[in-house]
């Protein structure tokens, strides 16, 4: 028996987050493994308690993490609620806080006052330097869903309605029977199909945005797939300015040449009506669409961005795409991350945690004392 006991916390800092970092599959091979699973009842979570609950997780109150003893070890997958108190537990998530994004001191500060550890899931990588586990094929797919249906909805509502709130679905498939009503709707209005350009579309979330596209109809010819090769000349890009549809799935570490902007916009060859910015880092000082400053919501899914002349122009920039497609996503995720949690036991002799404990030391040497 390992003796390590996971504790899975709802995600109270997320409103409307249905993902879940683990599965009733995962806690069972967990659980079978000799690990202890303790779940935190909730009511968003796509999964059933009872699901869980079925598997031999041991299921407690909501938002009991905090009072755990130290040596659970607390995952999930949104950044936490707001607060100051110390954070005294080992804590594997996604913390939005190494890219130096808004309020990132205050976010890190708490694990060091508290004498806790941050694994972020963001961060944990293999031997080669790859994810061993990401949301981004879905983050992609979703992005990609809402954009085409977006571009339809301006077609055929007028200004004064914007894009409306969207909830999660069961699957891929009842999503894009969906995507497909609207590109028929967008595609009478305006006589064309769109052309939608992807940046990033060799990666895993550039995958899922070409695949929306293409499964929803999109003739091949109209996804224009970019990557580094056609990047790499430096922006800004008229072609995106001429495309329909920009989604943009890049993963960003350092500054690099904008990929549009309010200049490259003004012009009267702009066709873009829809940016769905899938990387969502609103807050980065690095980000290359700098037209820009809302992240937004399901229940406000776009923002417009103030262009000269039509067609108008939305921004898509919601951070947790996948929870629209919650239970699919949280699965491929959670089998990804299966083989590294098997390891927690001995985890800061294991490289794969050792490597996200010593970026988390990095990080902290870095804050200003005044957060110490």
């Amino acid at each position: 028996m390992s003796g390590t006991i996971l504790h899975l916390r709802s995600e109270l800092g997320k409103a409307l987050e249905h993902r879940s970092a683990l599965t009733p599959t995962t806690a069972k091979a967990l659980i079978d493994a000799g690990y202890t699973v303790n779940v935190e009842r909730s009511s968003e979570r796509i999964f059933d308690d009872s699901e869980f609950e079925n598997v031999g997780a041991t299921l407690v109150p909501e938002n009991t993490w905090r009072d755990a003893p130290t040596d659970h070890i607390i995952i999930g997958l949104k950044e936490l609620p707001v607060e100051e108190f110390p954070l005294k537990h080992v804590h594997i998530q996604f913390a939005h806080c190494y890219k130096n994004q808004g309020g990132w001191e205050k976010v890190l500060s708490r694990f060091p006052r508290g004498g806790g550890t941050l694994l972020d899931l963001e961060f944990l990588t293999d031997d080669r330097g790859r994810r061993v586990a990401a949301f981004g094929y879905h983050a992609g797919f979703a992005g990609a869903a809402l954009a085409l249906e977006t571009w339809a909805w301006q077609l055929t509502h007028p200004a004064s309605e914007p894009f409306p709130s969207v909830s999660s679905y069961p699957n891929e498939d009842a999503l894009i029977v969906d995507v497909k009503k609207a590109i028929a709707l967008g595609k009478e209005k305006s006589g064309k199909d769109p052309r939608v350009l992807v940046i990033g579309a060799l990666g895993r979330c550039g995958s899922g945005a070409v695949d929306l596209c293409l499964r929803a109809g999109v003739p091949t010819e109209n996804v224009l797939k970019w990557d580094m090769a056609e990047t790499a000349k430096g922006g800004p890009f008229p072609e995106i300015v001429e495309s329909d549809i920009f989604v943009n799935c890049i993963y960003l570490m350092s500054k690099i040449p904008n990929f549009v902007d309010f200049k490259s916009l003004d012009t009267p060859n702009r066709k873009l009506s829809v940016v769905c910015d899938v990387s969502a880092d609103t807050t980065n000082p690095n980000n290359p669409i700098p037209i820009y400053t809302v992240a937004t919501t399901f229940n406000e899914p776009t923002v417009p961005v103030e262009v000269n002349g039509e067609p108008r122009l939305s921004i898509i920039s919601i951070d947790h795409l996948p929870s629209l497609l919650p239970r699919e996503a949280s699965e491929a995720f959670s089998k990804d991350l299966l083989p590294s949690l098997l390891q927690l036991k001995d985890w800061r002799n294991v490289p794969v945690w050792a490597r996200a404990e010593k970026l988390f030391q990095e990080k902290v040497a870095t804050l200003p004392k005044s957060e110490l």
